[in-house]
């Protein structure tokens, strides 16, 4: 008997929650007034903070044309705007337009970025492992792609990688190598 009971509580328990989960459906979309709207969801600032907003900024990160240039590409990035927030996007990749179009990025896929801060106009990135893995045409413009964007984001002077806390030179376009790479040492590689 007592199982019988729980069947029956159990079938009427699951009929009442199954109305739960009913939305009925429209041919059209429907306004819903601004006093039904709850959770704050129309509020402009961040719930929990003392009025918080988030601002975005358009950001420039450098990603390889069909042609084989840097060319650059815009970004939304929440204010303020950090060479590591920047960087992030960088590594994102084309988007879907952009890759049908034929732009693509000579990062690795499997590239990992430590850290990323500006000092003195300088980017001081820190990497998990070196770039010379790369092909030398992959690796220059990789190098690029890091250097131009890192360059729209702050970091004026050029920047220095590290692979593992460990200071490393970076190849340029010209075969020489250098400690800190600059926009001016890539400027070659733009789509003019």
């Amino acid at each position: 008997m007592r199982r019988a009971v729980k069947l029956v509580v159990a079938c009427g328990a699951a009929l009442v929650l199954a109305g739960c989960t009913l939305v009925p459906t429209a041919q059209s979309p429907s306004t819903i007034a601004k006093n039904q709207v709850g959770f704050e969801l129309q509020n402009k600032t961040i719930p929990g903070t003392n009025n918080g907003r988030v601002r975005f900024l358009i950001e420039p990160i450098y990603i390889v044309d069909a042609s084989g240039h840097l060319a650059p590409s815009s970004r939304l990035v929440a204010s303020p705007v950090t060479l590591a927030s920047v960087l992030r996007e960088l590594l994102l990749g084309p988007t879907l337009i952009e890759s049908s179009a034929g732009y693509s990025s000579a990062l690795p896929k499997d590239f990992v970025l430590v850290s990323a801060t500006i000092s003195n106009k300088l980017g001081l990135l820190d990497i998990a492992t070196p770039l010379s893995s790369l092909s030398r045409k992959d690796q220059i413009l990789a190098l690029g792609q890091l250097v131009l964007t890192a360059y729209g984001a702050g970091a004026t002077s050029g920047i220095e990688i590290t692979v593992a806390g460990a200071p490393t030179t970076s190849l340029l376009p010209s075969g020489a190598r250098a400690l800190i790479i600059t926009r001016s040492d890539f400027a070659s590689l733009l789509n003019a």
